[in-house]
């Protein structure tokens, strides 16, 4: 059990029936009346974010949340194959599960599998990948200098706005938190 005064960023907590991530948390000792703990809290299930005021005494059972990395098979159809690379053991997760984690993720690389209890509810991707430049237009000599930028479709099928001078089949760095470009490999 941990108290709402011992809250700290990305603590994971069961409550309400659902297990709940702070993103940010701030104690206020106001000069009359009791202090209280301000939270603001992510629903890792559902991804839902609320704001919710404690009583600093007030306990809750800490979730434990378990990481495992995966090899990422396949995808068949709305189903998406992972390997456990100890035991080899392989588990398929719906569409839903996924979401847009994938996006940037090629066949065979390793990926995170976030599960409570024994329950899949996210899969982190890794947070850099290079992939190859499948299309894009040809950019034109002078319109460097704005910093302009023109869209190209990875060899996952995911789209990234990247700089003029980037061609077709060179392979980039990308950034799966944002799906930003960072640079040319």
């Amino acid at each position: 059990m941990i108290s709402a005064g011992d809250f700290r960023n990305g603590l994971t907590v069961e409550m309400d029936n659902g297990i709940f991530q702070i993103i940010e948390f701030q104690h206020v000792k106001p000069g009359k009346g009791a202090a209280f703990v301000r939270t603001k809290l992510k629903n890792i299930i559902s991804g839902g974010v609320i704001e919710k005021s404690f009583r600093p005494t007030e306990k809750f059972p800490q979730a434990r949340i378990d990481r495992k990395d995966m090899q990422y098979l396949y995808s068949d159809g709305d189903l998406y194959n992972f390997m456990d690379v100890e035991s080899y053991e392989q588990i398929a997760l719906n569409g839903d599960t996924i979401g847009d984690a994938l996006k940037f993720v090629k066949e065979n690389e390793m990926v995170k599998i976030c599960s409570h209890n024994g329950n899949v509810f996210a899969v982190e991707p890794p947070l850099f990948v290079e992939l190859e430049i499948t299309e894009t237009e040809p950019g034109f000599k002078g319109d460097t200098a704005t910093g302009a930028t023109k869209p190209a479709v990875v060899e996952t099928g995911a789209t990234v706005s990247v700089p003029l001078f980037v061609e077709l089949g060179d392979k980039i760095k990308i950034d799966t938190r944002t799906g930003e470009y960072l640079s040319r490999v």
